[in-house]
């Protein structure tokens, strides 16, 4: 895929791995719009990227999706959607039967689902009318495995990657060009996961990797160590398991 002066719509694309991702699509030639739920980091982005274009929305709220969906139109449209926001919540009380539990994974399921399916349907005929375009969706080395620790964020990236499947077959069938990508990143070093001792992948080699798969038409990019993981589950699942989740993590369950 030619990403040169390609517009691309940037899900959390103002801190991160979103944050990332608009200046390495700048730099190749491609047009970024960013979107996210802080003014404060918008306006931060926007200091350090001038040629990007801003818009505040929580792509959670169906108002908001449908208002950005409005507003990206009137700019004159996007090559790429990059779903890239995603929430992962640690439970105060990691027991099933809790209030909390429940609300967490409400939440988790909104945005790091639900939202992607809500933006892809607003978005898809403005793709499909596009001569080369495409869906990025990212998922995790855990639709795979799942972590006892992140049980729903697990349970909603397994549900974005079947998803995600499903809809590029159904695109194919349709003869449609909107090519459909999915990212597996591993642990990266962002906010979301700075709690957790294992090895991280920077954002800076984790979008290397996405735009060398992208301009390669690989519609499955899987980075660092969840290749591996991907055999491994197949082979040895109980290895693949104990993995993910160690002895010493099980204190947290109890």
């Amino acid at each position: 895929m030619d990403l040169r002066n390609k517009t691309i719509l940037i899900t959390g694309g103002s801190a991160g791995i979103g944050l990332e991702a608009t200046k390495q699509f700048l730099e190749i030639g491609a047009k970024v719009i960013i979107t996210g739920r802080s003014q404060d980091k918008l306006d931060s982005a926007k200091k350090l990227y001038p040629n990007v274009i801003a818009i505040k929305s929580d792509v959670a709220n169906e108002e908001d999706a449908i208002s950005l969906y409005n507003q990206v139109k009137s700019l004159g449209g996007i090559d790429i959607l990059y779903n890239n926001a995603g929430v992962g919540v640690m439970p105060s009380n990691l027991s099933v039967a809790s209030d909390k539990h429940f609300e967490g994974a409400e939440y988790e399921m909104n945005i790091n689902y639900l939202a992607v399916i809500r933006l892809n349907n607003l978005f898809l005929d403005m793709l499909k009318s596009k001569k080369e375009s495409a869906i990025i969706n990212t998922t995790s080395v855990l639709s795979y495995v799942p972590s006892l620790l992140e049980a729903t964020y697990s349970a909603t990236k397994t549900a974005l990657a079947f998803y995600t499947k499903s809809l590029r077959e159904h695109l194919r069938i349709a003869n449609s060009n909107v090519k459909v990508f999915e990212l597996l990143p591993p642990a990266v070093e962002t906010e979301l996961i700075a709690h957790r001792k294992v090895k991280k992948m920077s954002p800076e080699k984790l979008i290397k990797g996405l735009i060398a798969g992208l301009q390669k038409d690989q519609y499955t990019i899987r980075m660092g160590y969840t290749g591996t993981f991907y055999y491994l589950n197949r082979i040895f699942p109980k290895l693949a398991f104990s993995l993910v989740n160690p002895k010493k993590a099980e204190k947290y369950l109890q």
